[in-house]
């Protein structure tokens, strides 16, 4: 059979500033394997929906989907994750944190809504009521205590005041003193991958060997400085599944059982994952 008659192994990808460095290259690394491939760039909560739904074959998605779904298996070591601030995760309060009744939540957002609920429970015992903040939704629009912002938008300050912010992954890293993983490469079990992953992490690795360029690219149509997206890529995140990274998975599936915000029992499959855990 012929390449234009094999079917595509259908890709979907975050295009945030935080997930450049794990696409950089990616389309050209693609168009060299024998196998036809269509790549995607949406939101995180759309890529997931689109992967479970059999839209895509293989998809950058939120950690808390691998959590979820026990037909999934996360096929790289690339991931989006962060050992400390992450400053594109973002919870900002009307009132003081230990106050919060009311959370808009990002609707591009699976894990990091899920991470703003386990640390609102775990550290003050807030369950508070939930509102989607629509993708095209301004922050001035939530009438909640507070709003949960994610991706490129959450790295401008808001236009209004506040009473408390947090950053999800500061916030974390302190309390736990662990990484955070907010994204992982994952596809279905028994999906036939044709050389994919292996072009994953090699653009990934392109893209750690040009993280400054890549923040003098991205940061004049982000509203950003170059400085400010250097810095975001290179001392805010970490693009590699460790053991570090693993532990923090799995205290975070831990306590995300415990509030039943993700199923019990479900073990996360990792290939072509070499680092020990």
């Amino acid at each position: 059979m012929s390449r234009d008659h094999i079917p595509p192994v259908r890709i979907g990808a975050v295009n945030y500033l935080n997930s450049k460095p794990l696409i950089e290259g990616l389309q050209a690394g693609l168009s060299r394997l024998p196998t036809p491939t269509e790549l995607r760039l949406d939101y995180p909560s759309r890529l997931a929906d689109d992967l479970e739904s059999g839209v895509l074959d293989i998809a950058l998605i939120p950690l808390v989907e691998c959590l979820r779904n026990p037909d999934y298996e996360v096929i790289t070591d690339a991931c989006v994750a962060t050992h400390g601030p992450v400053l594109s995760v973002k919870l900002y309060s009307r009132v003081p944190i230990p106050n919060i009744t009311s959370l808009a939540l990002d609707e591009g957002s699976r894990t990091s809504a899920a991470l703003a609920r386990v640390l609102l429970h775990e550290r003050f015992g807030l369950q508070p009521q939930l509102e989607p903040l629509p993708l095209g939704g301004t922050i001035e629009q939530a009438t909640t205590d507070a709003i949960l912002l994610i991706g490129d938008r959450a790295m401008h300050p808001p236009a209004v005041s506040f009473e408390a912010t947090w950053d999800l992954g500061q916030e974390w890293s302190e309390w736990t003193g662990l990484p955070f993983v907010f994204a992982l490469w994952a596809t279905r079990q028994g999906t036939s991958l044709n050389g994919v992953a292996e072009v994953l992490m090699d653009a990934r690795d392109t893209g750690l060997a040009c993280l400054e360029e890549i923040g003098r690219r991205e940061a004049a149509g982000l509203g950003i400085s170059t400085e400010a997206a250097i810095e975001y890529l290179t001392e805010n995140l970490y693009y590699r599944l460790g053991s570090a990274e693993r532990h923090g998975i799995a205290l975070f599936q831990r306590l995300a059982v415990e509030q039943g915000l993700v199923p019990e029992g479900v073990d996360l499959i990792l290939r072509n994952c070499t680092v020990p855990g």
